[in-house]
């Protein structure tokens, strides 16, 4: 079975070394043209989290305790195969999560790397010896696995920050348990594939596919989970926190950001318009490290902003997988209304809209809008205090750098 298209049967989860399937599917469907579903999904039972956990529990012992090479084998072995197959990946990453065919195989190529260099990691292993103020004796500081890790991912970049989380966790000895973000089932069960077909032990890496208020809330509640990295959004990330700090288990967490572009006066312009729009908009715009408020100073104020419009009106929004695309669609409906919306407070705020925010008809039915950039903002407006996670960038004009 390949992940690559669609399929009369649903992809499933993996647990304990098994290919499981679910209490229900889902269809995850191509925000570019959502007449094409990518593939049908399994979706996990609280119950069958609970057993993902305890195979992962149960893996932990021999896993914590094999050889740093073996682990290194099996981190560059997955690593490997990302990267021989990053241009496969990569599209299936853009077709279901709409970023430009560029962007998808340029993160399929940092998963890979990032496999690569925590294999190298795992031979690496730090520890301390220091004389203690007591005669005769010495202190030894090891580090030791800690067991069952939760990993929570979003859908924003489903192949990088996986494997930015899983590699750490497996390369020094712990076991995972592995929930993606609902709209992207593609990219992570063909991660999980790899992972799998690598000679990963039975239970040291488990997918369980599904939503956060049995999959998730299952993975915090567990007192079998050791740590926990989660990375969303600011209010998921307050429950992660609370539900972790109950238990007193470890807790890793990257949610939202608000991002200031500060332009001075004496910016070299072309250079500060290139990273303004790259940094606002590409990858969609839907990014916790979006440059979403563009600080400028009086003095080139004007020019800038002019610039910045110029290269919007150059940025064709298409198809993710269109050679000409340089701006994909939103992820899905809701994502869509969430822009919207905060296009319409913006206006409401009395923020001028210079350029875009409009929806737009493709060739394929999609969740296609046009970038949008506000000038004549303030500090105090909502648009630039709360975090959109969209094409939405303001500008803020200052007289000075102080």
């Amino acid at each position: 079975m390949t992940s690559t298209a669609a399929s009369d049967q649903p992809f499933r989860n993996y647990i304990a070394g098994q290919w499981v399937a679910g209490d229900a599917t889902i269809d995850d469907v191509n925000p570019s043209d959502l007449s094409d579903i990518v593939g049908r999904y399994a979706v996990a039972s609280a119950a069958q989290t609970r057993g993902a956990i305890e195979a992962a529990k149960t893996a932990f012992p021999a896993w914590s305790r094999s050889t740093p090479q073996a682990r290194a084998d099996l981190l560059d072995k997955v690593g490997s195969e990302i990267l021989a197959r990053q241009e496969e990946l990569g599209r299936l990453l853009s077709r279901e999560e709409g970023k430009t065919l560029p962007e998808g195989i340029g993160e399929a190529a940092r998963a890979g790397q990032i496999f690569k260099w925590f294999a190298g990691e795992a031979l690496r292993l730090g520890g301390e010896r220091v004389p203690s103020t007591r005669p005769g004796i010495d202190i030894e500081v090891t580090r030791e696995a800690l067991g069952v890790v939760g990993l929570i991912t979003p859908w924003n970049f489903p192949l990088a920050i996986p494997a930015w989380k899983m590699a750490p966790a497996l390369a020094f000895g712990n076991c995972v348990v592995f929930k993606p973000a609902q709209l992207v089932p593609a990219s992570a069960w063909a991660l999980a594939e790899i992972i799998a077909r690598a000679g990963v032990p039975a239970g040291v890496f488990n997918l369980v596919m599904g939503p956060g208020r049995s999959v998730g809330d299952t993975i915090l509640d567990h007192p079998d989970v050791a740590a926990i990295s989660f990375t969303g959004s600011v209010a998921t990330g307050r429950g992660v926190a609370a539900k972790a700090a109950g238990r007193l288990a470890r807790v890793q967490l990257e949610m939202g950001g608000k991002n200031p572009l500060v332009v001075l006066a004496d910016a070299e312009l072309e250079k500060a318009i290139d990273h303004a729009v790259n940094g606002a908009f590409f990858a969609t715009g839907q990014r916790c490290t979006a440059s979403s408020r563009l600080i400028v100073a009086e003095p080139i104020h004007d020019r800038f902003v002019a610039g910045v419009i110029d290269r919007l009106k150059a940025l064709p929004v298409d198809h993710a997988l269109k050679p000409t695309t340089k701006i994909g669609p939103v992820i899905d409906q809701s994502q869509l209304d969430q822009d919207i919306s905060y296009i319409d407070i913006g206006r409401n705020e009395g923020a001028k809209l210079a350029y875009g925010g409009e929806r737009l008809n493709r060739e394929t039915e999609g969740h296609y809008l046009a970038p949008a950039l506000f000038t004549e903002t303030t500090n105090a407006m909502r648009i630039n205090r709360e975090e959109i996670f969209g094409r939405v960038a303001s500008v803020i004009r200052v007289k000075d750098y102080d």
